[in-house]
């Protein structure tokens, strides 16, 4: 049940209480301003703390020509996730969107802050050569008495805004982080197997010679062609692979028309020199989240709630009207009237049991949810710092390990194939196991970076991804060995 104020009073432009409670709305309304920025310093504070990014709320020309000038000078060089991160922070028009409702946020907040606007009213009723004349101030006593619940929690409110606007910001930052990964990932997959591709190109037509000499069957020959064709097929698809991605990355970016040439590396960054240690990982998640932010502000929101609500259980209409009247007849001599008239509701049937229920289950079930949240906030902390050092070190047994021993192999194929000491089978045998090795390589760096990007998310709020491994390559014949 919502508490409706219908405790109107009517004061006369006379009487003492009514000029007070126009003071009071007077002085009151003069407490509440917008702020110069309609409340981007806390965004942009969070921004600055936790991803090290600038936020500009484009709202003027002026707003917009600089925006455009700082994306054009990060789109001239080849972009690194830092760089696309703060293109997407200063040019995606859905982020412009949440800090357009963070400003209606503190419109609405400025709002509930201010006091009712007192209302002036005059009648005149006249007849016979008589008349009377009534003049009334009419304010709302229960909301100036309230203000200070109100627009405590109203300043809260906006808070939450302001945290859920900066929740945005991590939200698009992390969107980008895995799509600039994916990308140049597939971007390296891309050059690897067109490398692949004209060694089994070579492959497939020394195996074209070879049959029409009469050195390999049927069989063994139609092996190594489907090799090339499997190759040709497979690089295709990463290619268009690739360019979905690139286009994901371009939407997020909110790039267009001469802004797509953007440039992107043709391989990830190397692993660095040691992982990150996050000892205390469940402690930080659970002190820099966001999300658990905003779930506390609605906590202590839902409370303010529930004591004005007990407070005024009783309070549901509260009529006081100040009567000043002036009548003139004429078979008599003018006459004034003064006086007032009360109205109150008698709580015989509603006591304000139901909306004091409401306001407490309300508060319960916020006090539970942030609760879950922390629980599953620190979960969340601890797998994405498990997948983070699996993945540091699956990767960096690839480059290690797996990788320069697949080359050592090779190498040592190639000079026993040149003494004859092997055949062209096991040649083959062994490139394609190579192959198949890089680019197991390239998934693990992959999936290392976008395990980085989740861990960083786990902390600071944002959002996951659907899964934490990304699928693979579409196809994988080179993985099974041809």
């Amino acid at each position: 049940m919502t508490l409706t104020a219908r405790n109107m009073i009517s004061l006369t432009t006379a009487s003492r209480a009514g000029i007070l409670a126009l003071s009071v709305s007077v002085l009151l309304g003069g407490c509440a301003a917008f702020s110069p920025d309609a409340g981007m310093s806390g965004v942009a504070d969070v921004a600055a703390n936790t991803i090290k990014k600038d936020v500009i709320a484009i709202r003027s020309v002026d707003d917009a020509d600089l925006a455009n000038t700082l994306v054009a000078q990060l789109l001239r060089r080849t972009l690194t996730v830092d760089a696309a991160v703060q293109i997407a922070l200063l040019n995606n028009r859905g982020l412009q969107a949440a800090y357009s409702e963070l400003a209606l946020a503190e419109a609405d907040a400025i709002e509930q802050s201010l006091p009712p606007n007192p209302t002036f009213s005059i009648s005149r009723i006249s007849g016979n050569g008589g008349y009377e004349l009534e003049r009334q101030v009419v304010g709302d006593i229960l909301a100036l008495a309230t203000l200070p619940f109100r627009s405590d929690i109203a300043r809260r409110r906006f808070r939450e805004a302001q945290l859920r606007a900066a929740l945005e910001t991590l939200r698009l930052a992390a969107d980008v982080r895995r799509a600039y990964y994916q990308a140049v990932g597939a971007n390296e997959l891309v050059v690897l197997l067109n490398e692949t591709k004209t060694t089994a190109e070579t492959i497939a037509q020394l195996a074209e010679k070879l049959g029409h000499s009469g050195s390999m069957n049927k069989l063994d020959q139609a092996r190594e062609q489907v090799f090339y064709a499997e190759i040709t097929a497979d690089l295709a698809s990463v290619r268009q692979q690739a360019t979905s991605l690139r286009e994901r990355l371009a939407r997020l970016l909110g790039v267009w028309d001469g802004q797509l040439d953007f440039k992107l590396p043709k391989a990830l960054p190397s692993l660095p020199r040691v992982p990150k240690s996050l000892p205390n990982i469940e402690v930080e998640a659970v002190s820099h989240r966001i999300d658990l932010q905003i779930a506390r502000i609605e906590l202590e929101v839902l409370a303010k709630a529930l004591n004005l609500t007990e407070a005024t259980r009783f309070v549901t209409l509260l009529d006081l009207a100040g009567i000043y009247r002036k009548t003139k007849d004429p078979e008599s001599p003018p006459f004034r009237e003064r006086g007032f008239d009360l109205q109150f509701q008698v709580p015989i049937f509603d006591g304000g049991e139901v909306r004091v229920r409401q306001a407490t289950e309300s508060y319960n079930i916020a006090f539970n949810r942030l609760t879950e949240k922390a629980v599953n906030v620190r979960s969340e902390a601890r797998d994405a710092y498990r997948v983070y050092r699996s993945s540091y070190d699956i990767a960096g047994h690839y480059q290690r390990e797996v990788v320069p021993l697949r080359n050592i192999i090779s190498d040592e194929a190639q000079l026993r194939y040149g003494s004859m000491q092997i055949d062209v089978f096991a040649l083959l045998a062994e490139a394609k196991l190579r192959i198949a090795a890089q680019r197991a390589s390239i998934d693990a760096r992959r999936d290392f970076w976008l395990a980085q990007s989740e861990l960083q998310t786990a902390v600071n709020g944002g959002g996951r991804a659907d899964s934490q491994q990304e699928s693979r390559s579409p196809t994988n014949s080179l993985a099974s060995g041809g």
